[in-house]
């Protein structure tokens, strides 16, 4: 499909990115631990100190609400980034060589 040289010179113009795959499972579990710890803020602990310390006006619940959206909206875009560079790194090889 001609993606090698779009590959060699996008390696060219940022060559850290290969240094970084040398790294890849540190990479992946501690950008995994960062978004599972904020999973358990945003659903967990984020609810139980907005109701504690009442963070939100009742004169302006709709900011809270938004934000609390956004937020959410954010962490799964990212959750999502980092399930399907997870399946690209580690388990479309082994699915493509069996299906050889």
């Amino acid at each position: 499909m001609g993606f090698g040289a779009t590959v060699a010179a996008f390696l060219s113009a940022v060559p850290w990115l290969v240094t970084l795959s040398h790294h890849k499972t540190w990479v992946f579990a501690l950008s995994g631990s960062l978004i599972a710890a904020n999973f358990i803020y945003l659903y967990a602990v984020s609810p139980r100190l907005q109701a504690k310390l009442q963070a939100c006006s009742i004169d302006n619940s709709e900011v809270c609400y938004t934000a609390s959206r956004l937020n959410r909206a954010i962490l799964w875009t990212s959750a999502t980034i980092y399930v399907i560079g997870f399946v690209t790194a580690y388990l479309l090889g082994p699915i493509l060589y069996r299906g050889d």
